[in-house]
C-alpha cells in the first residue's frame, strides 16, 4: 500500500493540473528506416501583400502599415524576425534557415513597375468604387524596389515575387479576362532586377486567377501560352547568370480540369512548382471560426484538395512539384483574435529550426484530436515529433514505437485502479532504438508551447511554463527546451503544441 501511495505521489507531482482533465493513452509508430515524402529546405514561407492601409473587413483595418508599399524596412524588430539566427542546442550552434518571403497577394493583378518605358502615371493604390478589389492599379516605385532589395539582402531572405498577370488584358462581361497577356512592363522590371544583381529565387506568375477566380480568370489555355511566353523571358535574361530562378503558377485555388489543361499546354520545362491557396476556414467574420479550428474532422478535408492536385500533377505533369503559395486560415484578413491568437498559432521558428526535410510516416491508434507528424532533425541525428492537441479537455501520454524495429525496449506499463483522481492515468514510455545506452544521452528535448492563461484566444504564448515576450531591445527569446529523461512519460496537455525531439531515435532514413 505504501509503494502504491510513493508512485502515485510521484506521478501527481510530475503532472499537477492531471486531476482537472481527462486522460487518455497515445500509441504513435514511427517507421525510423523510411522515408515518406520531402519537403522543400524553406518549407515555411511568409507572405508580404500588397493591401494598403485602408484595406477594411468587418469594421476592421487590420493591415496598417504592413505592405510591399510602406512596411518600415528600418524597423529592426522586422530584420530580426526575417534574418538568419543561430540557437544553442547540446553546446552547438544550429543555424536557423533563411526564411523564404513571397511578395504578392491580390492586388498582384493591379501592380505595374516603374521603369522608364512605363506609360502611366506612378502612383499608390487608392479606392475606386469600379477596380478590382474596390482599389485602382498601384505602382511599385524602382527606389521602394531597391529598398526592398536592400533588406532582402541584409536579412538573407529568399524571394519569391508576384508578377502581374492581367496586364494587357481585357475583362469580357463574365468576369473572364481575355486577350494575351503583355509582357512589356514585366519584362523591363524583371531587365533591372537581374541588371542590378538582385537574386530572386522563384518568379510567380498571378495571383488567384485559375477556376472561376477570385474577382478576376483566366482560362487556362490562355494561361499556359502566357507562361511558357514567361519562361521564355527568364531564359532570356538569366542565359548568362550561374543560377536560373523557378516559374511558379497559379498562385490559385485548386480547380482539377483548369490545372490539367495548364500542365497539358505548358509541358515539360517551363512550371517548376504549381501553386495553390488554402483558406479552408471561410471568411474571417463566421460565428463558428473558433469551433472548426479546433475540429481534426472539418480540418482534415482539405487534406482531399492536396490529394487532388497531387493526382492531377501525376497524371499531367510529373516534372512540377505541389506548392501551398499562400495559407491563411480565414480569407479577407482573418479574424480578431482568431487570426491573431494562439488558437491559429503554428509557430514557424520552431518548424525551421528542428524539422528536416525527410517526412517519417507516423502510424497512431489515438485519437483524432491529437495530430502526430515526425520528419527527422534539420542538421543533426535523430527525428523529431510535432504533436498538436486539438482537445480542450483531454490530456495525452505518449507511447512512442520504432515499427523499423521488432525488438523494442518498452518497460511495462503501470496502470492504477480507476478512481475519481486517477481514472485512466497509465505510466508508459516514450523511448525505443539500442542506442540510447551506447553514447549516454538519455533524454529527449521538449518543446510544449501554450496559451496564457489556458485561453486559446490569447495573444501570448508560453514555453515550457513560461511566456514568450520581446527583451527590452527587441530581441527575440530564446526557445530553450525542457531536457527530459527518455524513460519518463511523455505527457500532451490539452490545447497545445508540442515539439518532441529525440536525439538517439534509431533512424537511418535520417542519414
Amino acid at each position: 500500500m505504501g509503494s502504491q501511495h510513493l508512485v502515485l505521489c510521484f506521478l501527481l507531482a510530475c503532472f499537477p493540473s492531471i486531476l482537472a482533465q481527462e486522460i487518455a493513452g497515445a500509441n504513435l509508430g514511427v517507421n525510423g528506416g523510411h522515408v515518406l515524402a520531402e519537403t522543400d529546405e524553406k518549407y515555411v514561407c511568409a507572405t508580404i501583400d500588397w493591401w494598403p492601409h485602408n484595406k477594411c473587413n468587418y469594421d476592421q483595418c487590420p493591415w496598417g502599415y504592413s505592405s510591399i508599399m510602406n512596411l518600415n524596412l528600418s524597423h529592426p524588430l522586422l530584420a530580426k524576425a526575417v534574418q538568419v539566427t543561430w540557437f544553442l542546442i547540446a553546446d552547438d550552434l544550429i543555424a536557423f534557415t533563411h526564411l523564404r518571403v513571397r511578395l504578392g497577394g491580390s492586388l498582384e493583378d493591379q501592380v505595374v513597375y516603374d521603369v522608364p518605358s512605363l506609360k502611366l502615371p506612378c502612383h499608390p493604390f487608392w479606392k475606386q468604387h469600379d477596380g478590382l478589389f474596390g482599389f485602382s492599379r498601384g505602382c511599385l516605385h524602382i527606389g521602394r524596389w531597391d529598398a526592398l532589395n536592400d533588406f532582402f539582402s541584409k536579412t538573407g531572405a529568399v524571394i519569391t515575387f508576384g508578377i502581374n498577370a492581367l496586364y494587357g488584358r481585357k475583362k469580357s462581361k463574365n468576369g473572364v479576362w481575355v486577350g494575351p497577356w503583355d509582357s512589356s512592363n514585366a519584362y523591363d522590371f524583371m531587365k533591372y532586377t537581374v541588371s542590378k544583381g538582385y537574386h530572386i529565387d522563384s518568379w510567380e506568375f498571378g495571383n488567384e486567377l485559375s477556376g472561376s477566380g477570385v474577382g478576376a480568370s483566366v482560362e487556362a489555355t490562355r494561361y499556359g501560352k502566357d507562361l511558357i511566353k514567361l519562361n521564355g523571358i527568364i531564359n532570356d535574361l538569366y542565359k548568362k547568370s550561374p543560377s536560373k530562378p523557378l516559374l511558379l503558377a497559379p498562385g490559385g485555388f485548386f480547380s482539377e480540369k483548369w490545372f490539367a489543361e495548364l500542365l497539358k499546354v505548358t509541358g515539360p520545362g517551363v512550371l517548376n512548382g504549381l501553386t495553390h491557396h488554402i483558406y479552408n476556414l471561410g471568411a474571417g467574420n463566421d460565428p463558428n471560426l473558433k469551433k472548426k479550428i479546433m475540429d481534426p474532422y472539418y480540418l482534415s478535408k482539405i487534406s482531399e484538395t492536396f490529394s487532388a492536385l497531387n493526382k492531377t500533377i501525376h497524371e499531367h505533369g510529373p516534372w512540377a512539384h505541389a506548392w501551398v503559395g499562400e495559407a491563411g486560415g480565414a480569407y479577407n484578413s482573418g479574424g480578431h483574435l482568431v487570426s491573431d491568437a494562439f488558437i491559429d498559432s503554428f509557430c514557424a521558428l520552431l518548424w525551421n529550426r528542428l524539422m528536416g526535410k525527410k517526412v517519417l510516416s507516423v502510424d497512431k491508434a489515438t485519437s483524432p484530436y491529437l495530430r502526430s507528424y515526425a520528419h527527422c532533425t534539420k542538421g543533426r541525428a535523430g527525428i523529431t515529433l510535432l504533436l498538436i492537441n486539438l482537445s480542450k479537455k483531454t490530456s495525452f501520454i505518449v507511447k512512442l514505437q520504432n515499427t523499423m524495429n521488432k525488438d523494442l525496449h518498452i518497460s511495462d506499463d503501470i496502470t492504477f485502479q480507476e478512481g475519481s483522481f486517477t481514472r485512466g492515468l497509465k505510466r508508459t514510455v516514450s523511448w525505443v532504438g539500442s542506442k540510447a545506452s551506447s553514447n549516454g544521452q538519455l533524454h529527449r528535448e521538449e518543446y510544449h508551447l501554450s496559451p496564457k492563461e489556458g485561453r486559446l484566444q490569447s495573444q501570448t504564448m508560453v514555453l515550457n511554463g513560461k511566456p514568450l515576450q520581446l527583451s527590452e531591445h527587441g530581441d527575440i527569446p530564446r526557445l530553450e527546451p525542457a531536457l527530459v529523461h527518455v524513460y519518463s512519460p511523455l505527457y500532451i496537455s490539452p490545447s497545445s503544441i508540442s515539439f518532441i525531439v529525440f536525439p538517439n531515435f534509431d533512424a537511418p532514413a535520417c542519414k
